[in-house]
């Protein structure tokens, strides 16, 4: 679009060109008259002869051949996956093998919302969010975050992700399946996380739960040093306590959940990624899905808080261990 400072608007354009080529005006004194140079006068004039008066309008300065420009397969992939596993740029980038900001220019192009302003169970637009407050401890064990899960169990045969809702909401001759309780712990700075399909979240299954995430996590050169729970009652037990030892406890802020915000992440990943990834046929063949996904959400998944690097790579004992 011309501004208003122009030498030539469309409409002096259009009488520059009908001076020299109605009215056979040489280019160098058309130039002059309209205070443009001979090669600018010569353009519009050719353009007349082309396109009459519809060729005065500014053009696009878009090139025709774009040789780098993403093909649409891989754009079609980014959609595919920001659609399918709610992934950001980056952890899309990971995937794909792209430059990050080529995604979000992908993204931002087909007019997707970020993530943080969708619904995540229903992918509706909301209301923009206020940036939180993120940190990181320096080293691993710094802090470990500690959490419960509770899924609904799986009856054998299969529930409704394998029958249908009509028919898999029905237990028939049978008692319901109940709830399972999945006891997380995850490390503040490498994300090193550590799981297991418990019957409950009572005080003595909390406590023997974490000697074992403890042993984990020390086997794997990590000194654990200060623990992070919410409020729960098997949290403030001495039974809890005693297990912990000279670990320092730290407990969340009432209805605050986003203190402990790594480990309900986690949770989520969990849900997505293992829980209900696929239609499983029985509780007993989604328990022995878990150590595949930990091992891989530890060795191999690209983490975005990581840049792309998997929680083992921040713990110096782990590095390399991808097998």
């Amino acid at each position: 679009m011309s501004h208003r400072n122009a030498p030539l608007t469309p409409t002096g354009r259009l009488r520059l060109a009908r001076c020299i080529v109605e009215q056979n005006w040489p280019l160098r004194r058309a130039a002059d008259r309209y205070g443009v140079s001979i090669t600018t006068a010569q353009r519009w004039a050719q353009r007349y002869r082309e396109y009459g008066k519809d060729g005065m309008v500014d053009r696009s300065s878009r090139p025709h051949l774009c040789p780098t420009q993403l093909d649409r397969r891989t754009e079609r992939r980014i959609l595919g996956l920001r659609v399918s596993r709610r992934w950001g740029p980056q952890r899309i980038a990971y995937r794909l093998r792209l430059n990050p900001s080529t995604v979000h220019k992908v993204l931002r192009r087909y007019q997707a919302p970020p993530l943080a302003w969708t619904d995540p169970a229903t992918g509706a637009r909301l209301r923009a969010r206020p940036t939180p407050r993120r940190y990181e401890h320096e080293a691993p064990g710094d802090l470990v975050h500690v959490d419960v899960k509770k899924l609904g169990r799986i009856p054998d045969g299969g529930g409704h992700r394998v029958h249908g809702r009509a028919k898999g909401n029905r237990v028939k001759g049978t008692a319901r399946p109940g709830m399972a309780c999945v006891h997380n712990a995850v490390d503040d700075h490498s994300r090193l996380a550590y799981s297991e399909v418990l019957p409950d979240e009572k005080k003595e299954t909390t406590a023997a739960f974490w000697k074992r995430a403890n042993a984990y996590f020390t086997d794997r050169g990590v000194t654990v040093k200060r623990v992070l729970t919410d409020n729960g009652s098997a949290y403030r037990s001495k039974v809890f306590a005693e297990a912990l030892g000279e670990v320092v406890h730290k407990r969340t802020r009432p209805y605050r959940p986003q203190t402990n915000g790594k480990v309900e992440r986690y949770n989520r990943t969990l849900e997505q990624e293992w829980a209900y990834a696929k239609p499983y046929a029985s509780e007993a063949e989604r328990v022995a899905a878990l150590p595949a996904f930990l091992h891989t959400y530890n060795h191999h998944r690209g983490h975005t808080a990581l840049k792309g690097a998997s929680p083992a790579s921040r713990v110096p004992n782990l590095r390399g261990d991808n097998t």
